[in-house]
């Protein structure tokens, strides 16, 4: 899951972006409203959720989610704020956040918030995603591998193996171009080299293999990458 983290307070964003960072999920993180909103409105990437501080430089929090909820963007919004006065959470929610979270606040709270997000909320995925022979929890942020005879044997990837899979398994037989790779698995100001993307399919594919799965990842010559929904474990 990709998450647009909007907080201007440097070491409450760097702890938040970190912690997302450990349960896999891809932050950009942007200090002001203004920023935010340029990645909005003129990224090509497919945020799955933001979490927008209320007070912010620029365009203040309340405002963006007013200006996200006027174009249409359904994007859920968990909003961060001081203010703790029921007056205050009910103008947060009038102004299109989803959830509202008071600091300070424990990131175990911030992450159980987004994981109830992720169950009521159409934007985002189910708990389970399966593809041919192949889940991938989001619960217990494994992927599960089951054979022919039904044998069931969990695959260890590291968060950017498991980003880029889940990235495969969402779009199952649809040719990736390296360039729609590299800009919706990585962050927006990341430095990344010219292989970086064939470097990861490579460990990715081995992985795969060597667990039993078949052809998982084809190389398209000039196309790109396919990841096979028929791939059966053997």
């Amino acid at each position: 899951m990709r998450v647009l983290l909007v907080e201007d307070e440097p070491d409450l964003g760097n702890a938040i972006a970190r912690t997302l960072n450990q349960h896999k999920y891809i932050v950009d993180h942007v200090i002001d409203g203004t920023e935010a909103w340029q990645y909005l409105e003129y990224s090509s990437v497919e945020y799955t959720v933001a979490i927008i501080d209320w007070m912010l430089p620029g365009i203040s929090g309340i405002e963006l989610c007013q200006r996200m909820r006027s174009q249409g963007n359904s994007l859920p919004v968990l909003m961060l704020t001081a203010k703790d006065r029921m007056e205050d959470k009910i103008i947060g929610l009038d102004a299109g956040a989803d959830d509202y979270l008071v600091k300070p606040f424990g990131m175990g709270e911030l992450l159980a918030r987004l994981r109830a997000l992720q169950r009521r909320s159409p934007q985002f995925q189910p708990q389970l995603l399966t593809v041919g022979n192949l889940s991938l929890d989001y619960s217990r942020s494994e992927i599960i591998s089951q054979n022919q005879t039904g044998e069931q044997q969990v695959i260890f990837l590291t968060n950017k193996e498991f980003q880029l899979l889940e990235y495969f398994m969402k779009h199952p037989n649809q040719i990736l171009t390296t360039d729609q790779i590299r800009n919706q698995l990585w962050e927006i100001n990341a430095e990344t080299g010219s292989n970086v993307v064939a470097a990861q399919i490579r460990l990715l594919r081995r992985k795969l293999t060597s667990s039993g799965c078949h052809n998982p990842i084809e190389t398209l010559h000039a196309l790109g990458y396919r990841f096979n929904s028929t791939n059966e474990s053997k």
